[in-house]
């Protein structure tokens, strides 16, 4: 499976787009387009580029040949048949006057590897980063890092360069993307290329095109209170460039004086903050398209949390919105929930801005072609980026060989299913509960809680029966809901025989604390 746009719908994008035409005649190519690049096997093969309007364009590689004339903009376009693994190739991209070489074109899988900061965290401050970077030699594996960039319009081009994986090129690279395209490499035993295009501290809106976000109204909120934003810019910025010279003033003293200086100002909100609207897809995702890929991996959710409820909507149209620019096609896409983080209570927490967060992410499963990787066992109370990456790309991978390329594997822990009430106990099925339901560690099952019609949950006792656990607490006579895991970082032990964890769930669908958070 591939991406890749209609003939008329890449000539909408280049007509929106725009770009500049090559003043000599040369041919040019996009970055992403370039030596050492990786293409996707088995799916046609978008190449693109500019050159003199009207001038024929004749791509080749590995035998495959296809040529197309320029439109009045200089913009052009052929899709190559589908090549199988393998490589290297040289391919050659010829006009009139100039011939372009792209050396070293591998053939094989590419994902694209995107979110915030737990995704942008890089290999060499993983758990063993070290020794991770020193074995970090394989050079059928190619990584492309988009620079950042915000754009308030879509970009035709990135800053980037496809580099073979060595422990330099890969110290840096994203910690979770190399360990998931490690994972792939080893079992499928093809090329691997993987496109790091993330940013820490985002929101999901800044992935999202215009067209998404304004499609149905239903995000009005986030787009009226950006308007306000920019409309408020000027001022904000001279009050931001007031307290800057201060604090470059106090900062000089502070230095001279041989103590720590103050904090610096942050700059406001403004129309180069990567928190607006659109801005990373316009900056980072755009000029990716129509390049050929198998699907994407995303690490991200953290800045949205406190609106976990339109999250529940959010995070599936942005999806939909990648599938749509890269041609309709739904491609794989698997994202990590949100791992354990922040003090554990000793009481249950009937308010969790990150379980609602988690459940968001467990419905938006719902979606063709996606899949989780669930490491709420695996974070840290005091750290919002947990250092085991390895895990987190593990179970990204396990997904993708179960899902996309057909391997048959546990790639999923026990996901709840329904629930039966008999008295004061409740029995809960679950489903991928591979070789039995366990309690890690040994010991009573950890972290449900019940309730009745009055909402107030208590801690609950938990029994394992084949695949189904039976949950009660003498103090609820008659239960109407259960939760497991509903807490920022529950002490939780449900597992399968894969040795794959439960996702955190509840059984109730009563309002949340952020329900009505827009």
């Amino acid at each position: 499976m591939g991406g890749g746009l209609t003939r008329t719908g890449w000539l909408l994008m280049v007509v929106f787009f725009g770009g500049a035409i090559p003043a000599d005649g040369a041919i040019t190519l996009p970055a992403v387009i370039s030596d050492h690049m990786v293409v996707q096997q088995g799916t046609r093969i978008p190449i693109w580029g500019h050159a003199e309007p009207s001038e024929t364009v004749t791509v080749a590689l590995a035998g495959r040949v296809a040529s197309v004339a320029a439109n009045q903009e200089g913009h052009w376009r052929v899709d190559l048949r589908a090549l199988k693994a393998g490589g290297p190739h040289t391919m050659t991209v010829a006009g009139r006057e100039s011939t372009v070489r792209v050396n070293d074109v591998l053939v094989g899988e590419v994902w694209v590897c995107s979110g915030q900061s737990n995704m942008e965290w890089p290999l060499k401050m993983a758990v063993n980063g070290e020794q991770e970077v020193a074995n970090a030699n394989y050079p059928q594996m190619r990584l492309f890092v988009v620079e950042k960039k915000v754009a308030a319009e879509p970009q035709e081009d990135c800053t980037g360069r496809w580099v073979a994986c060595t422990a330099e090129s890969a110290k840096d690279f994203s910690a979770v993307g190399y360990f998931f395209g490690r994972k792939l490499h080893g079992e499928l035993r093809v090329p691997v290329g993987l496109i790091e295009s993330a940013w820490g501290g985002t929101p999901a809106e800044s992935w999202t095109s215009h067209e998404s976000l304004t499609a149905t109204g239903e995000f009005n909120p986030i787009l009226d209170r950006w308007t306000q934003v920019l409309a408020d810019w000027p001022r904000a910025k001279a009050d931001y460039d007031a307290k800057l010279k201060h604090w470059e003033e106090d900062a000089a003293k502070a230095k001279a004086a041989g103590q720590e200086p103050p904090h610096k100002p942050w700059l406001p909100l403004g129309p180069e903050h990567p928190h607006r609207p659109t801005s990373l897809y316009n900056g980072m995702i755009s000029p990716l398209l129509p390049y050929a890929i198998q699907g994407a991996i995303w690490y991200q959710g953290e800045s949205n949390a406190g609106r976990a409820y339109q999250y529940r909507s959010l995070f599936p149209a942005m999806i939909q919105d990648w599938r749509r620019a890269w041609g309709g096609h739904d491609f794989f896409f698997y994202f990590v929930q949100l791992a354990n983080f922040m003090t554990r209570l000793d009481q249950p927490q009937e308010e969790s801005e990150w379980a609602e967060l988690r459940e968001a992410q467990l419905m938006t499963l719902k979606l063709k072609n996606t899949g989780m990787a669930v490491i709420i066992d695996i974070g840290e109370a005091e750290d919002i980026h947990p250092r085991n990456k390895q895990d987190v790309g593990l179970r990204l991978a396990l997904a993708a060989l179960a899902e996309t390329y057909h391997r048959d594997l546990p790639h999923s822990g026990p996901n709840y299913k329904s629930m039966r009430v008999s008295g004061n106990r409740v029995t809960l099925r679950f489903t991928d509960t591979d070789a039995g339901l366990l309690a890690r560690g040994g010991g009573p099952l950890k972290g449900f809680t019940i309730a009745g019609d009055d909402q107030k949950f208590v801690w609950a006792n938990a029994e394992i029966r084949k695949n189904s656990v039976v949950v009660w607490s003498d103090a609820v006579a008659k239960p109407t809901a259960v939760r497991y895991a509903w807490a920022d970082n529950p002490e939780c032990n449900l597992y399968n025989g894969a040795g794959l964890p439960a996702s955190p769930f509840r059984t109730d669908d009563w309002p949340g604390v952020t329900v009505d958070k827009r």
